[in-house]
C-alpha cells in the first residue's frame, strides 16, 4: 500500500487537523472573555511583528552573510517602501546575487 495512504498516516493527518482547529478556536473563544484594553489592543498590534521576528531571526544567526544581506535587505525595504511583496522579492534577489557572486553561507 501507498505511504501517504496508510491508516496510520490518515489518523495522524486528522488528528494534527483537529489540534490545529482546536486551538484556533480556542484562542477565539478566550478571547472573548479579555477585555480590550488600549495595553492590550498595543500587545495584539505588536504580536504578527513578533511571531515573524521569533521565527526568522534563529535563520538569520544560522544563516551566515548570504541571509543577514537578504534580510537586511527586505527590512530596509520594507522601512523605506511599506510593501511586504517587494521587502520579499528583493531580499530573494540580493540572496541569489549574493550566491551568483560566490558568497557562502
Amino acid at each position: 500500500m501507498n505511504d501517504l495512504v496508510r491508516m496510520d498516516v490518515m489518523i495522524a493527518f486528522a488528528v494534527m487537523a483537529a489540534v490545529t482547529v482546536a486551538s484556533r478556536l480556542g484562542g477565539f473563544w478566550l478571547m472573548g472573555y479579555v477585555e480590550i484594553t488600549p495595553r492590550v489592543r498595543r500587545m495584539l498590534d505588536a504580536l504578527p511583528g513578533s511571531v515573524i521576528v521569533a521565527a526568522a531571526l534563529p535563520v538569520v544567526i544560522n544563516g551566515g552573510t548570504v541571509v543577514i544581506l537578504a534580510v537586511a535587505a527586505a527590512v530596509a525595504i520594507t522601512v523605506v517602501r511599506r510593501n511586504e511583496f517587494v521587502a520579499v522579492i528583493t531580499g530573494m534577489a540580493v540572496a541569489a546575487l549574493a550566491r551568483a557572486l560566490g558568497f557562502s553561507g
